[in-house]
């Protein structure tokens, strides 16, 4: 068993994404000495991931729109932003020499749109202002002294710092070394958690009794977009939600930004109900009357496919949900069909398991923090990222919140370990 002594003053960030990251910054700024413990064999996997297709580092919403993206954690959030919001972050970015630009919907993106260079610029800064990193170190919880223990290929080593910054991940994406795995560890401490579900994930569909799509349409359309489409749906409050956008088509059911946008709410309804119905309008640009006239003109020796790609501008995959979804006399009647594809009745069975979740919910309650993120049942131990209990859709705000905690954890951090001995 190895032990790293260290000198008084020093803190321990567990866990290299961007909240631990910029935990190790704040806190290295602030004059003291970080080490951060990373279980895989380097820093920000998940964060390359997130950027392969185009990395989204945050969103131009304004200020109050931005906050209110954080279901039910709007007042927590809004404390959290107005220290490191997204205007900070980007000009966090133009300090590593990574210019943003603002996207058609507001998504806020690199110009080479590319996550690496952000990082390695960003490892190389820590690296020279003095942060040592220490990888293949996965965190086992604390000794009996109070020393932090990590398993390590040469077997466990002990660890001594003043102060500690748990920045651990969800439960998403184990094999990025989010696994959830430290919600025992601090459960046996008595650490107030929720528990921890998917949040960005997709959903399995039921049809007419029967869980899942039909083997033909599954072959067909897994991985088509649905698009343009509205999805519409009664919240738990009475409210009529619209909102418009695109899906994917997987084998299971439905993915894709639009789901994820409502994906807290149909998450809990599916949970209480033992499913949630859903309508989607496979035509949002004509409504109902016009739509109905279009499909009574004479189909002649169409097809029934063809006829509606040429009146009512629905084919491909659309088609192929109307044929999945509908009795086949609805589909012959065009007073009938008309209104079916102005509100297909669509049922969420289940969200998909949470390893296959872009994000968590769940994790330490903020009634187990302070507001500078420390653990109040464990003085000098504090936490930042997706590990506390709060979830946003996509867009961006995901990683700016994840970066705002741990600029917080930073900084209550280093003023706890220049003033306070080992941490117990």
């Amino acid at each position: 068993m190895i032990e790293n002594k260290v000198q008084s003053g020093r803190i321990a960030v567990i866990g290299g994404g961007p909240a631990g990251l910029m935990a190790a910054e704040t806190a290295r700024a602030a004059g003291v000495a970080v080490d951060v413990y990373e279980r895989l064999g380097s820093v920000g996997r998940k964060f390359l991931i997130a950027g392969k297709g185009g990395l989204n580092l945050t969103h131009s919403d304004p200020f109050e729109r931005f906050v209110a993206r954080y279901r039910g954690r709007e007042r927590e959030m809004r404390a959290w932003l107005e220290q490191f919001d997204a205007e900070a972050l980007r000009a966090w970015a133009r300090g590593l020499g990574v210019e943003t630009f603002i996207g058609t919907s507001g998504r806020v993106f690199p110009v080479d749109l590319k996550a690496a260079p952000l990082l390695r610029g960003w490892v190389r800064r820590l690296r020279s202002g003095g942060v040592e990193f220490h990888v293949h170190h996965r965190w086992l919880g604390w000794g009996g002294d109070g020393a932090l223990r990590f398993e390590h290929t040469d077997g466990e080593r002990i660890v001594r710092a003043d102060a500690v910054v748990l920045a651990l991940g969800g439960g998403s994406w184990p094999v990025l070394g989010t696994d959830g795995s430290w919600t025992r560890i601090l459960e046996a401490r008595g650490v107030d958690l929720a528990p921890l579900q998917p949040a960005n994930c997709g959903f399995e569909i039921a049809r007419a009794g029967v869980e899942g799509w039909s083997h033909f349409f599954a072959n067909k359309y897994a991985g088509q977009p649905v698009k343009p489409v509205v999805i519409e749906w009664r919240g738990a409050n009475g409210e009529t939600i619209r909102r418009q956008g695109e899906f994917v088509i997987t084998t299971h059911g439905v993915e894709g930004s639009l789901i994820y946008a409502l994906g807290a709410e149909l998450r809990d309804a599916a949970a209480a109900h033992g499913g949630v119905t859903v309508h989607l309008d496979l035509a949002p640009g004509r409504d109902i009357e016009r739509l109905t006239r279009d499909l009574a003109q004479p189909r002649g020796k169409r097809t029934l496919s063809e006829h509606l790609r040429r009146h009512a501008g629905i084919d491909g995959v659309k088609t192929g949900l109307l044929y999945e979804l509908l009795a086949k006399n609805a589909m012959q009647n065009p007073e009938n069909l008309a209104p079916a594809i102005k509100a297909l009745p669509l049922t969420l069975a289940r969200p998909r398991p949470l390893v296959e979740a872009i994000s968590t919910a769940g994790g330490v309650r903020f009634k187990a923090l302070d507001e500078r993120l420390m653990l109040t049942s464990l003085p000098g131990v504090f936490c930042a990222g997706e590990m506390i209990d709060w979830e946003a859709p996509t867009g961006g705000y995901l990683l700016t919140a994840c970066f705002a905690s741990g600029k917080i954890a930073g900084q209550g951090s280093a003023k706890w370990a220049r003033g306070c001995s080992f941490v117990r």
